[in-house]
């Protein structure tokens, strides 16, 4: 992960680390397949990469500055991130690997896993938080083991709307738990329960949009009932499936 690769610093107080960044401020910005940001306590952006800046379809970074993401990104994600933030300024937790929507070129969603991270001065204190949003790339379809990995994500794409169990899809791909957990991440980007959740919110959220009742939908996406279904599509989102269904029709 990128924290792990570029160690902050721990500084007396927030500027302080961004002036120790902004050597680096050029490597951030040449990554156009990852989203890069520093917030303070207020989760008001203070430092953003390029590509951030023309996610947003804007100009200038200084324009992102001092806002927080609910106030930038559309009803539909803003307010998402914002409570993400306060989530992890409040409790000095980290988020991993977390599943979700992102905005990408042309203001259209796709998928990316998301890390964020309290950042703390000398003393302990939360002065603000870093995160970054890793875009998922097409698969490496050059690797050795992607023919039997292909099969396994083609079964679970024809047929999320049925329980799909890791030890069936080890069989399909005659590989144990653990080789199919490392290979899927390699090629794919994401462990195999991760890939069963995209599809069946990919089904979901695109049903959303329609005037299916939820819990049809949840039926029809894989989930053994409404409240399961509403459960599993908040710890993704953020949202239950109603909330998303509103923000998607608001403008």
């Amino acid at each position: 992960m990128l924290f792990d690769a570029l160690p902050l610093p721990t500084p007396e107080d927030l500027p302080e680390l961004l002036g120790s960044l902004q050597q680096i401020a050029p490597l951030l910005d040449a990554m156009p397949d990852l989203v890069f940001f520093i917030k303070d306590t207020e989760a008001r952006y203070v430092l953003v990469n390029q590509t951030l800046v023309q996610r947003c379809a804007l100009k200038e970074r200084q324009a992102l500055l001092g806002m927080t993401a609910e106030q930038v990104f559309p009803s539909r994600f803003g307010p998402l991130y914002t409570e993400q933030d306060r989530r992890v300024l409040e409790s000095g937790s980290q988020l991993s690997d977390q599943l979700e929507l992102h905005l990408y070129p042309g203001r259209q969603p796709g998928w990316c896993l998301t890390h964020k991270l309290a950042l703390r001065n000398r003393d302990g204190a939360i002065i603000g938080m870093a995160g970054i949003s890793a875009d998922l790339q097409a698969p490496q379809a050059s690797h050795p083991a992607y023919q039997k990995l292909a099969a396994v994500d083609a079964h679970i794409r024809q047929h999320y709307a049925q329980p799909i169990a890791v030890k069936d899809l080890c069989a399909i791909a005659g590989l144990s738990v653990a080789q199919l957990e490392r290979l899927c991440k390699r090629i794919f980007g994401l462990n195999p329960r991760q890939m069963i959740h995209r599809a069946r919110l990919g089904a979901a959220s695109r049903l959303l949009t329609g005037e299916r009742p939820i819990t049809e939908i949840a039926l029809r996406c894989g989930y053994t009932d409404h409240s399961a279904f509403s459960r599993q599509f908040k710890a993704l989102t953020g949202l239950s499936p109603s909330q998303y269904r509103e923000r998607q029709r608001s403008p």
